[in-house]
């Protein structure tokens, strides 16, 4: 197996690939940028600190062919070991070389860190920031000075999705650039609203940017690559899942220069969304709605529990460019790797734990662990020599 994790980057194919997606780019770069995006969930903080401390191409070639070359002092052997029994299960070449041809097949292209149209916010999250992203539309949208995340509930209601359109077509209109993850409710009201103004808007997706999702934003997801882009830190063909999306909500924290959820209840996604802002010093704002509304009630828990600024107006948005804070945040109690092994779990096919471990993106051993926690909860259940999901 190590010859092959060696490999994933040298092999000719995959070049080939990595030229024709990149043909001005370092061949090498592309590659492995690409490579860490298949073998990786995102935000593993052990493949960020790799990358960090040696470079896209010299870490996968010193983590997957030489690691005991590794200093202790960047990633202990503890760390590597586990990390490897994760990545192994997708290490294959011709993964990495669909990633790349799929890509340019649906006319997308990689964004790497170092590429001029890179969102520099995203460097805020350190180990944790994405290792490339795949995209698809007009890039230059991302070289808007000024952008505001718009996030809020899916189900929304029609004061929400008023209020979004409104705060967002201003916001837009004036040149900021108004960033969301496409879907239902507030999130597609705010890319309307901005491509209605005129303006720019990008959305992060938790699937690859092949796929509509939720499929009936299809069209106006061809809206905002003509005036804006599509991003994503997982390869063409990837499922958007639970742990896929709370992920993808770091994204789009870090890329604006502040946060203002709409409308969200209580324990609504976007408190995640929120959460990371706080985390990496973005301002955050909320909405107020009518206090006998669930809709709203996560809006005014953040007002009241975690310092959230009171916001209106796209003019009020614009003032918390200046009065970043930190909020408290808060955390779900269930280990994330719960929430993925569920994720790549059926109701109706049963899977064994090697393919579990491929579609998690968790060691093996790991998946076996976990699974016999979630039998014991009655969460599992085994048929035919694989396992399902009960629920």
């Amino acid at each position: 197996m190590t010859q092959t994790l060696v490999h994933l980057i040298d092999d000719i194919d995959v070049r080939r690939a990595a030229e024709r997606l990149r043909p001005d780019a370092d061949t090498a770069e592309t590659a492995a940028r690409a490579a860490w995006s298949v073998l990786v969930e995102p935000g593993d903080g052990v493949a960020g600190a790799l990358i960090s401390a040696f470079g896209a191409p010299q870490a996968l070639r010193i983590a997957l062919g030489e690691p005991q070359l590794l200093p202790p002092h960047v990633i202990s052997p503890r760390e590597l070991s586990e990390a490897l029994a994760r990545w192994r299960p997708r290490a294959r070449p011709e993964a990495v070389r669909e990633a790349l041809t799929s890509c340019q097949h649906v006319g997308g292209g990689l964004l790497l860190p170092d590429d001029a149209h890179w969102p520099a916010g995203l460097d805020d999250l350190g180990a944790h920031a994405p290792v490339a992203l795949w995209a698809r539309g007009d890039l230059t949208a991302l070289d808007c000075t000024t952008g505001a995340a718009i996030v809020g509930a899916r189900a929304a209601t029609s004061y929400g999705e008023s209020v979004a359109g409104e705060i967002a077509g201003d916001l837009a209109g004036a040149g900021t650039l108004v960033i969301s993850g496409g879907a239902y409710g507030i999130d597609g009201a705010a890319h309307r609203a901005a491509l209605g103004a005129g303006g720019r808007t990008v959305a992060f997706l938790a699937g690859g940017v092949d796929r509509a999702y939720p499929v009936g934003h299809q069209q106006l997801f061809d809206r905002i690559r003509a005036a804006g882009a599509v991003l994503s830190e997982v390869p063409c063909g990837a499922a958007p899942t639970k742990w896929r999306f709370l992920s993808r909500n770091r994204m789009i924290a870090a890329a604006g220069m502040a946060t203002v959820v709409i409308e969200a209840g209580w324990r609504s996604g976007s408190l995640n969304t929120a959460g990371h802002a706080a985390s990496i010093g973005r301002p955050l704002g909320a909405v107020p709605g009518p206090v006998t509304s669930a809709a709203s009630a996560g809006c005014h828990r953040l007002l009241r529990e975690y310092d959230a600024v009171c916001v209106t107006s796209a003019e009020d948005v614009r003032e918390l460019w200046g009065e970043a804070s930190t909020p408290r945040t808060s955390s779900d109690s269930e280990h994330p790797d719960r929430i993925r092994l569920r994720d790549a779990l059926s109701t109706r096919t049963p899977r064994d734990a090697q393919e579990i471990a491929r579609n998690s993106g968790l060691s093996v051993d790991r998946v076996r662990g976990l699974l016999g926690l979630l039998a014991l909860d009655g969460e599992v259940s085994q048929r035919n020599g694989g396992w399902l999901r009960s629920t």
